[in-house]
């Protein structure tokens, strides 16, 4: 069933105005789904992933032209820290590569990110698109750049060293002991041992979109507001 769905997939254009371009993959009742919902549905993201989300970050993802790659990361924090909110999409193969765990900065919240800043200092969380970048070995070890996207949201990532690396407090057995995951100085920080192989997946020029039920980012992100 899977395979007929991404098939049935295939043979419409993807990213050409995904909110009103339809077909693909067809309800039980008949009905056609948006290319969103295709992918979603291909991917039995159901259970996993908000479609709200997942919808958001195809939309910019189809704007960013500068794009090097077919793989999409959602980081999801309407979703709490215990839960898994970090997924690596392969959009050519559909296919969800990873899921994970991921913290958010110190200052974004507790269980929950809930603010959020491109200030240098602010140790919280920066929403929005981001291209992946160069890798380097620093002081947290193997880390990925990340180059925001999006002026007043997220465009100072590289100067406060907005990375993806891994990390102890990353690692889900420290929920068991705080109710929570750790927390960042504002990077993306990820379990120890699937750091490396996350990044080796996705640096290098692909899309990550970092999400959350936010009114301001909403209206006023320059990417989704094209």
């Amino acid at each position: 069933m899977k395979y007929l769905f991404a098939v049935a997939f295939l043979l419409f254009p993807l990213f050409v105005a995904p909110s009103v371009r339809r077909g693909g993959v067809l309800t039980p009742e008949g009905e056609a789904l948006t290319s969103a919902e295709s992918l979603y549905v291909a991917m039995q993201l159901e259970d996993k992933v908000t479609f709200e989300a997942f919808s958001e970050a195809l939309d910019g993802y189809g704007k960013i032209t500068e794009r090097k790659s077919d793989i999409l990361t959602l980081i999801d924090f309407s979703k709490p820290s215990t839960e898994k909110r970090f997924f690596v999409f392969d959009l050519k193969n559909v296919k969800l590569l990873f899921e994970s765990v991921v913290a958010h900065g110190r200052n974004s919240g507790g269980n929950f990110a809930t603010r959020f800043s491109n200030h240098d200092g602010s140790h919280q969380s920066s929403l929005g698109f981001y291209l992946t970048q160069e890798t380097y070995i620093g002081r947290n070890g193997y880390s990925l750049v990340l180059e925001g996207l999006e002026s007043g949201f997220n465009d100072h990532a590289r100067r406060r060293a907005i990375v993806i690396h891994g990390a102890a407090y990353a690692d889900p057995h420290t929920i068991k002991a705080n109710g929570r995951l750790g927390r960042s100085f504002g990077c993306p920080a990820l379990p120890v041992e699937l750091n490396r192989p996350i990044i080796d997946t996705i640096k290098g020029g692909s899309v990550l979109f970092i999400y959350a039920r936010d009114a301001e980012y909403q209206l006023k992100s320059p990417l989704l507001n094209q």
